[in-house]
């Protein structure tokens, strides 16, 4: 019994110091971010840098105010976000199945492979012009273009990590009499659960970063059309609201993501 409440007495100490940690890290983090903006304002406010070229965290919050006051910061955000998780989604779950159709076929692996890496090499941006003769402009162009840039790296990706599971266990399944439904559903996605977490992640900054190139090319709004146009008026306070904004929403699905991250470790026990 006193081994036992020794054992109990490090393990408490053990959570205690990764809790630390993990306040420690967050703190830091916020003094970062703080002491960043706060550095930006000063040196705004005493001249040392342009504030026309530059902005400062004042006139940016002056902006976002401005556009709000006028009823259509939400028609931009909701633009632009309901495009990013249209995007995200189709290109997370088509990429998904595809390296599941690919570790499935060997043979239809090693034909579509070279194609996957050259695809994968492309500029997407010198598609615009051809997606929006495909599609027309307009949102469906946008999620096009977004759904280009993510598709193929989720599909390497996760099609790698399925093929990375180590075969003795592979093997020991099939020993136990399970087909290859059963290895795939029992063993190989849940081996690539922290690879799958990992494309999440990526796809979080992809899918802003095709969402914007696609509303650079088409768009009557959206975050994007509100850069390009702040951009062609020399208004750089608009520009850097919009961009300040974007990294708010790009935060917001990250730490959606993170949340799936330790649901799926908590039911998978990793």
């Amino acid at each position: 019994m006193k081994k036992s409440n020794n054992h109990s007495k490090e393990y408490n100490n053990y959570i205690k110091k990764e809790k630390f940690k993990k306040i420690t890290i967050l703190v830091i983090q916020i003094l970062i971010l703080v002491g960043f903006i706060g550095a930006w304002e000063l040196l705004a406010m005493t001249g040392a840098i342009d504030t026309f070229i530059t902005s400062s965290p004042s006139k940016i919050i002056e902006t976002i105010g401005n556009i709000a006051s006028t009823g259509e910061l939400w028609l931009h955000i909701s633009t632009t976000l309901y495009e990013s998780i249209l995007a995200f989604v189709i290109a997370t779950g088509l990429g998904t199945m595809l390296a599941i159709i690919l570790w499935w076929n060997k043979t239809l692996q090693k034909i579509t492979e070279p194609f996957l890496v050259v695809l994968n090499s492309l500029p997407k941006i010198a598609l615009g012009p051809m997606i929006i003769i495909w599609v027309g402009i307009g949102t469906k162009s946008i999620v096009m273009m977004a759904v280009l840039i993510m598709i193929i790296i989720t599909t390497i990706t996760m099609l790698n990590a399925y093929q990375n599971c180590e075969n003795s266990k592979i093997l020991l399944l099939r020993s136990y009499g399970a087909n290859k439904f059963q290895v795939l559903t029992k063993l190989i996605i849940p081996n690539a659960t922290c690879d799958f977490i990992g494309v999440l992640k990526v796809n979080v900054g992809l899918t802003w970063v095709g969402t914007i190139m696609g509303e650079y090319l088409n768009s009557r709004a959206g975050l994007g059309y509100l850069i390009v146009y702040g951009s062609q008026v020399f208004n750089l306070n608009l520009v850097m609201a919009s961009t300040v904004i974007l990294c708010f929403l790009a935060a917001i699905m990250y730490f959606i993501v993170a949340w799936f991250e330790k649901i799926m470790k908590k039911k998978y026990n990793q």
